[in-house]
């Protein structure tokens, strides 16, 4: 049998006093930390984290730019930098980008990273599993650290502050993992953690059906609630914690091919943002159609309309057949496609893609 380690996701959530508990968490790794992130991040975080360690053993000696983009040449960057260098603790701030970005830096320096989401977009705070990106910002590949972060640290109320647009992207992540995890590994004998994360991944949907709205809701009054963290802790932990057990090929499968598929797309007219969770949400509708899941296609789809994520391809900006041509031609290439229960054709999603838009007409 091979040797299998499995490291878990540990978080503490909590609206404005939630960084008071980093000094008793992390200090046993360090007395120093950089802090690394995004600039509207470390804006809007970094005097909260310096606050909560006035008068702790834990001492923050530099605040850094991560770059901009997850990229092999701002990880360089980053080792390179003397502040880095010299700290124990690599302090990670900000979104997805930003923390696969520190993630990486911190697991080839061999220094314990701490993370600061500033957005619930993704499960990037808590899993060893990074998103690269080449310098035009096209699709590189996967990195995987060696473990997931030490401890998350989510701060609910900075996250209510955010732009809606970010958690209600990540509410469209979330959603593909119980779809996802189900298709790649049905039929498979899985082994112990893998069958875990499966299980889990069972609970994903419903809690983000259940308070998707009333989040929504809470964002867009700037507050935090009981709904928001049930939504944050499934967009963060709850996928996180499958993302972390599985094996790799049953963490993704038509949802997320779609969304590869669709950073080959041209920017959009006036510079639109196709956003990482948002193109996830308009793939799980496709993984749902190519798996013929219709009852659960229509749930999604009625919660996808009823938050504003995409339903078709004008959502999306892919309205031509050019354009959808290009999303398909990349997502049928994509590795998310290797492991299914049933191969997977380019005819097959474009056929779902068609299904999706007649059933949008029809509901015109």
């Amino acid at each position: 049998m091979d040797i299998r380690s499995v490291f878990l996701p540990n978080f503490t959530i909590g609206a404005a006093d939630v960084y008071k508990k980093v000094p008793e968490i992390a200090g046993d790794y360090g007395k120093s930390a950089v802090l690394i992130g995004g600039k509207t991040a470390l804006a809007k975080a970094e005097e909260a984290i310096r606050s909560a360690l006035q008068g702790s053993a834990i001492d923050i000696i530099g605040s850094v730019w991560y770059g901009g983009e997850a990229t092999e040449a701002n990880v360089d960057k980053l080792m390179a930098d003397p502040t880095v260098q010299a700290a124990d603790m690599v302090f990670g701030v900000g979104g997805g980008r930003a923390l696969d970005t520190v993630k990486v830096v911190g697991d080839r320096m061999d220094k314990p990273v701490f993370t600061f989401p500033t957005i619930a977009s993704n499960c990037a705070p808590v899993t060893k599993v990074t998103v690269f990106y080449n310098d035009d910002h096209t699709m590189k590949g996967l990195i995987f650290t060696k473990t997931p972060p030490k401890h998350t640290f989510i701060n609910t109320q900075i996250i209510a502050e955010a732009p809606r647009e970010y958690i209600w992207a990540g509410i469209g992540d979330a959603l593909s993992k119980q779809y996802e995890s189900a298709f790649s590994s049905r039929g498979k004998d899985l082994p112990h953690a893998d069958q875990i994360g499966v299980d889990i991944g069972h609970n994903c949907a419903a809690p983000l059906l259940k308070y998707g709205q009333q989040a929504m809701a809470d964002v867009d009054a700037g507050k935090s609630s009981t709904a928001l963290a049930e939504v944050i802790l499934n967009i963060i932990a709850t996928t996180g914690l499958v993302s972390v057990l599985v094996n790799n090929d049953y963490n993704s499968a038509v949802a997320h091919a779609v969304y590869y598929g669709s950073t080959f797309l041209p920017a959009a007219e006036g510079g639109k943002e196709r956003l990482h969770g948002q193109m996830v949400a308009y793939g799980t509708l496709i993984q749902l159609l190519v798996d013929q899941k219709q009852e659960a296609f229509e749930k999604v789809y009625a919660f996808n309309q009823s938050i504003g994520l995409p339903v078709c391809l004008a959502d999306i900006w892919a309205d031509t057949p050019e354009l959808k041509k290009i999303m398909l031609d990349h997502a049928v290439q994509q590795r998310d496609l290797d492991v299914t229960p049933f191969v997977v054709t380019r005819d097959l999603l474009e056929s779902a893609v068609d299904q999706l838009e007649a059933y949008h007409q029809q509901q015109a």
